[in-house]
């Protein structure tokens, strides 16, 4: 069972899961999408490894610079394709001094750090890595004439310093649901499911906005599911409703209220309370897994769920369908 990767602010968790479309934003608001609610799995390789822990401020990679959440993707000039790729290149060191290209964010550096011997005599820089991330999340919508998708309203990021995590490829799959953990105040809950092995699609992109990629096929249960796209500035406070699947129940239709719009944000564009009791009996409000779900008023596809307020899982927030639109350009 993967679980969807979580990414906590002082008041916020962001629910996971990006992707990249051809369409531009005008032309999308001509064209209708298919809006889904549908769970998939994430599966995708970074581009080089990340720096998920350093134990030990005394270790060769805390003395070279090195951080949690950097992103490590060559050693002396030759590319970073796994984790077991990077210890290998370590190990064979001898103890020389190694060049390090980072990333961090937008900003790329290089660092030299000399490894020392372990207690088993191998070559150790002090550092914890991983070069992949798996999940839940929900997808937004599918564009019929492309087979294009974005997901999760959030990008899959690193934790630490948040950024999206940068992305090698990846893979869509089809899963399961077998259970929820409720939602409560001080503890996010969550879709728990497995992965079936059916590959659903590509992964292309993972941005802040999302996830995107292509799909093999169009579910037969979406093939009819069309709705216009709304332009952010006719999205106005009040009554709207999400479709989302939690349960053996599949995709359902769920109340919810949008209030606090910020039109100038990038992805945190509005509040979202969930009002829906046959929801908040099931989930306690928003959880992990649920980021993607589409959301819609007056018939029109207008967002996405994308964030639950830790301490009050009925609220969360969503983002804009035109600035997942933008993202995907």
């Amino acid at each position: 069972m993967k679980r969807i990767i979580r990414a906590v602010s002082a008041a916020l968790l962001a629910i996971l899961f990006v992707l990249a479309l051809p369409m531009g934003v005008s032309a999308a608001r001509t064209k209708e999408l298919i809006v889904a609610g549908t769970p998939f799995g994430v599966k995708m390789q970074t581009e080089g490894v990340i720096v998920v822990g350093i134990p030990n401020e005394n270790a060769p990679a805390s003395s070279a610079g090195l951080k949690r959440g950097d992103v490590i993707v060559s050693i002396n000039g030759e590319a970073i394709v796994s984790a077991e790729d990077f210890a290998e290149r370590v190990r064979s060191s001898g103890g020389a001094a190694l060049t390090l290209d980072c990333k961090s964010g937008a900003e790329r550096r290089s660092l030299t750090a000399t490894p020392t011997t372990d207690e088993s005599g191998e070559y150790k820089l002090g550092v914890w890595v991983k070069d992949s991330a798996a999940g839940i999340g929900t997808i937004t919508f599918i564009d019929p004439e492309t087979m294009d998708f974005a997901g999760l309203g959030h990008g899959i990021c690193d934790g630490a310093g948040g950024e999206p995590i940068p992305l090698a490829f990846g893979n869509a799959e089809d899963v399961t649901l077998t259970g929820i953990v409720m939602g409560k105040a001080g503890a996010p809950g969550e879709l728990r499911g497995t992965f079936v092995g059916r590959k659903m699609g590509k992964l292309l992109k993972n941005d802040m906005t999302g996830v995107y990629g292509v799909l093999v096929e169009i579910p037969e249960n979406l093939k009819e599911e069309k709705y216009p796209v709304c332009r952010s500035s006719d999205v106005r406070e009040g009554k709207a409703y999400i479709f989302a699947t939690v349960d053996g129940e599949g995709r359902q239709r769920y109340e919810i209220e949008i209030f606090g719009i910020d039109r100038d944000g990038n992805d945190r564009n509005f509040s979202v309370r969930i009002t829906d009791e046959a929801l908040l009996a099931k989930t306690g409000g928003i959880v992990q897994g649920m980021s993607g779900s589409p959301i819609m008023q007056d018939g029109k596809l207008i967002g996405a769920v994308t964030h639950v307020l830790v301490n009050d899982p009925t609220r969360g927030y969503g983002i804009f369908i035109e600035n997942m639109l933008e993202a995907a350009r």
